[in-house]
């Protein structure tokens, strides 16, 4: 980041975001992705990331008891009898720096301020920066931020302290630790007039939120949109509670379809994007990572347990998410799937998939699946921002990276049935003609919320450069007089 000189960057008019006149009608046309960015274990930005995936990096590390410099040995100090599947988690390094007086926030507030609020100021200021967007130009503008957040374990940590109570506790200690005040605190230090929206739905957080940006561009409710997810680890309670109910990973990987599937490893990151109407940012002459072409939430409703997955609701979403794209199943290529390494969660979710995706798929071009819980872990309320970065990358580079941890195919999938493809390996995307390359991305939470996402490449692969750049849409032709 950089506040000195950003001005320079910027080849934004100051009324190309404000242009359009409040309650307006805004078609529903695809929505473009013209900034990106992210914090995540082992990568600081898109680049480091590309290359973890691209390496097929594995940042998961195992904590040992007693005192240490890992997050695990913060967490549990002591050498105590914990649940061996708590020791194992993927991290951010340096969670505790920020820099307040880029954000103008003083000392004191600063130090009541849950990470995720500082992650999501930081995280969002570099996904403008990559839109080539002045922030201070978006000042009273209609931008709206939609961002998934599920944890509220810094709060145990300053209470734990002894920084609550009593007559002298400050207001910082609320503002600063509130899902809320997450969104509108990006929105209040960038002057920012459109929605803020906080989304929790567990694990599907920053996919729904995404799909609330969505419709608030295509609504006319916002001219830009900054949405994605963040979630940082701090609680040994909740750490804890996740192994003691089975559902961490007990020998410290996302098994994803694999046969040893048994259960996910906590992780955390933030990842944002900046979206805005296809029209207009061709007409401005952004960069485009990728368009999206279709999103939708439902809810599974009645089940045997409430964290227990559904698999027709499943379908069901992934069905309404093609529908608003308009793209027939048999057509997308990849599927970044939610992928969370469990018995019962990896079964439900393919035969999910290949019950909408296989409806007129040829054989000799399956769907081709991947997760990136694999390398990173599970980012929970970020988790799904994750999987569509990846996707959207993938997408630019022409490469899906390989899928890791699956050696063995889980027993209880189907496997001659059903017609996917897990990319063991590092994959070219699979040639198309008339078309972007075309992916889904799933994002299921134990709350029940399920969200789906469909995106598209822009531009011509085959016009990309190497090293992953380009090709840089360019506005419309001007008349120039000739010299």
């Amino acid at each position: 980041m950089n506040r000195g000189n950003h001005r320079d960057m910027s080849r934004h008019a100051a009324g190309e975001v404000e242009g359009r006149k409040t309650g307006s009608n805004a078609s529903a046309e695809p929505i473009a992705v013209v900034g990106m960015a992210c914090r995540f274990p082992g990568a600081d930005n898109l680049d480091d990331f590309w290359q973890l995936l691209e390496s097929g990096g594995n940042t998961v590390i195992h904590g040992s008891p007693g005192p240490g410099d890992d997050r695990v040995s913060e967490m549990f100090p002591d050498d105590v009898a914990v649940h061996d599947a708590s020791r194992y988690g993927a991290f951010l390094p340096d969670i505790d720096r920020f820099d307040a007086a880029f954000f103008r926030i003083s000392p004191l507030e600063a130090a009541s301020l849950d990470p995720q609020q500082r992650l999501l100021l930081e995280v969002s200021w570099e996904a403008l920066e990559d839109a080539a967007i002045d922030p201070d130009r978006l000042i009273g503008s209609r931008t709206g931020v939609y961002a998934g957040i599920g944890s509220y374990e810094y709060q145990e940590i300053v209470r734990d302290d002894g920084g609550a109570g009593g007559p002298d506790t400050p207001l910082y200690l609320v503002t600063g630790n509130r899902f809320s005040t997450a969104t509108g605190r990006v929105s209040f230090a960038l002057g920012l007039e459109g929605p803020s929206i906080a989304v929790d739905t567990a694990c599907s957080s920053s996919l729904v939120a995404l799909h609330q940006a969505v419709a608030g561009l295509q609504r006319g409710e916002a001219d830009l949109a900054l949405t994605g997810g963040v979630c940082v680890i701090l609680s040994p309670l909740t750490t804890e509670a996740f192994a003691n109910a089975g559902m961490l990973s007990p020998t410290g990987q996302c098994w994803t379809f694999d046969e040893r599937a048994d259960g996910f490893v906590r992780s955390e990151g933030c990842g944002m994007l900046v979206l805005k109407r296809l029209s207009e940012a061709e007409a401005a002459g952004d960069r485009i990572w990728g368009l999206v072409r279709g999103s939708a939430v439902n809810q599974d409703g009645e089940r045997p347990g409430l964290p227990a997955p559904k698999a027709a609701t499943q379908a069901r979403v992934i069905e309404q998410a093609l529908l608003r794209a308009g793209i027939p199943p048999s057509q997308v290529d990849y599927l970044e799937a939610h992928g969370t390494g469990t018995k019962l969660g990896d079964p439900t979710e393919l035969a999910a998939a290949a019950s909408i995706y296989g409806k007129g798929r040829e054989e000799s071009r399956p769907l081709l699946v991947g997760s990136v819980k694999t390398n990173i872990g599970h980012l929970a309320a970020a988790a799904g921002a994750a999987g569509l970065i990846k996707a959207l990358l993938a997408m630019r580079r022409g490469v899906i990276p390989k899928h890791l941890n699956f050696e063995t195919p889980n027993s209880e999938i189907d496997w001659d049935e059903i017609p996917i493809k897990i990319t063991t390996t590092p994959t070219e995307w699979p040639p198309v003609s008339g078309r972007g390359p075309l992916a889904g991305v799933s994002s299921f939470g134990f709350s029940g919320t399920n969200s789906h996402v469909v995106v598209e490449g822009y531009g011509n692969r085959d016009e990309t450069a190497a090293n992953g750049a380009g090709p840089w849409p360019v506005g419309a032709a001007t008349p120039v007089s000739p010299i």
